[in-house]
């Protein structure tokens, strides 16, 4: 079991691989690599409000995330949260409509910004959680671990990093 220290330092480096991956993308910046996907601006937005929601998870603030009845917390725990931890990769799914982007930072600048900005709140968050007996009350998944919500964080971003680096290809 990894500690808290490694599980941020995870998401920083997969925070710079999505930078790099955008910055990559700046010739197809705001276009989307196909009809009804996300542009790469939008995929780093969504990466960024993810990033809020779950500091503001972590640190028992009310999020945008769904807030599923107690009795469907273990189910939606299973399914999804383990699952990913256990594999290491993210299933395709959509997104609930706060987390679903109309646009994202006009320029890669901005988006270094934006998510650099929302890296650091979830790192406070979860450092002040870790300090606090390092249990996160999440209202998707019910009662679950610092770190394992850190690492979910990181599968998450490195998830849609695939996506930026597909649109620069195509």
């Amino acid at each position: 079991m990894i500690d808290v220290n490694s599980a941020l330092a995870a998401n920083r480096d997969a925070i710079t691989d999505l930078i790099g991956a955008a910055e990559q993308s700046a010739k197809v910046w705001t276009t989307p690599r196909a009809p009804g996907k996300w542009s790469p601006s939008q995929v780093v937005e969504h990466v960024a409000r993810s990033l809020d929601e779950s500091a503001n998870v972590v640190s028992g603030a009310l999020s945008k995330f769904p807030n599923l009845p107690f009795f469907l917390r273990p189910v939606a725990r299973g399914l999804l949260f383990n699952r990913v931890l256990k594999k290491g990769t993210f299933p395709k799914a959509k997104t609930n409509k706060a987390m679903n982007p109309a646009s994202g930072p006009a320029t890669t600048t901005e988006a270094r910004v934006r998510l650099t900005g929302a890296l650091v709140r979830f790192d406070r968050a979860c450092r002040t959680c870790a300090q606090a007996g390092g249990t996160v009350a999440s209202a998707t998944f019910g009662d679950v671990s610092v770190v394992d919500y850190a690492r979910f964080t990181e599968v998450h971003t490195r998830h849609h990093r695939k996506q930026v680096l597909g649109a620069s290809a195509e």
